[in-house]
């Protein structure tokens, strides 16, 4: 049998291998960006291990062998859930690997923005001394409210982690149970009351058809003037030129972007060299141990799946 991993940000594949030898698998890779590179790869593999690469329908039709399809990450963007669900493959992802991470990533991108540490580490690091900032730029969050949209696992960890500074703290998730919510501290919102209300909106919700582009002109319109906007979970949540036009205007005061779209940003964007917006190159779930724990979750779920054995992250609804 034979894994195909299609791409990977990792300088090797040893731990996925060390997992599929001990069971006689066979792994196979590459670094496929396009469906004429995939295609060849996966055609013939029981099991698909994908990065970033776009596994669409036409690459999932190619797949004559395989058992399922695997994720490395928590989001699934990348690939077709409908055209692998037609062809009965079950597509699973990692869903738990980086929680603490990314919350911790959130609470850091959040505290920078109300603090302004990057604006005056800059400034002492050029020789500048004393305040760099109108005073009203640094805030407490103990003063603001801060809404969260998506209360899956990482939003409820940034939950947590927010109330404990006794702000005010509004939730938005469709499928969140409101009993939930209020037992974290949080009060319970739609989604037009997050953008009217916050003083700083985080995102934290999948990439679907009903959240792409959310955060557009008329969302902005209706957020408080000089509020934040912090993103760490897909680029395509947020109309960047939307973004771009309300920190040009002072609607937005800041932003802070562990995603965008398109990645990764031209040289030459405008949402660049701005003091007021702090980026990362999608790295908020970056840790040693995290990797090795999705390394080690991705490897497993495409063998057991070889196995017959049941999957415990399938987001595609295929059994």
């Amino acid at each position: 049998m034979r894994v195909a991993v299609t791409d990977h940000t990792f300088p090797e594949l040893d731990i996925e291998r060390a997992i599929l030898r001990e069971a006689g698998v066979e792994l196979v890779s590459g670094q496929c960006r396009t469906e004429e590179e995939l295609v060849p790869l996966v055609a013939d593999a029981d099991a698909v291990i994908t990065q970033f690469a776009p596994v669409r329908a036409g690459v999932i039709a190619a797949m004559r062998k395989a058992r399922s399809i695997v994720r490395y990450g928590i989001g699934v963007d990348n690939v077709d859930l409908d055209a692998a669900r037609g062809r009965g493959i079950p597509v699973c992802n990692v869903p738990d690997y980086c929680i603490a991470e990314v919350a911790d990533h959130t609470l850091s991108f959040i505290l920078a923005l109300t603090r302004q540490v990057v604006v005056h580490s800059n400034r002492v690091h050029q020789a500048a001394w004393g305040l760099g900032t109108p005073l009203a730029s640094l805030k407490a969050l103990s003063d603001m409210t801060v809404g969260v949209i998506g209360f899956g696992r990482i939003g409820r960890a940034v939950v947590r982690r927010l109330t404990a500074f006794g702000g005010r703290v509004l939730v938005h998730d469709p499928v969140a149970d409101a009993a939930d919510v209020v037992a974290a501290g949080a009060v319970p919102a739609d989604s037009g009351q997050v953008f009217a209300d916050s003083d700083c909106v985080t995102l934290h919700c999948p990439s679907t058809a009903q959240t792409r582009g959310m955060v557009n002109r008329q969302a902005i319109a209706a957020m408080r003037d000089g509020a934040l906007l912090v993103n760490l979970s897909r680029g395509d949540l947020v109309d960047p030129a939307a973004l771009v036009e309300a920190l040009d205007s002072g609607k937005l005061s800041g932003a802070a972007l562990d995603v965008f779209s398109p990645e990764p940003i031209p040289a030459g964007h405008p949402i660049l060299k701005r003091d007021n917006v702090i980026l990362a190159p999608h790295i908020a779930s970056a840790s040693v141990p995290a990797v090795g724990r999705l390394r080690r979750a991705a490897a497993s779920l495409a063998l057991a799946s070889l196995r017959g054995e049941a999957l415990g992250s399938v987001v595609n609804g295929v059994r």
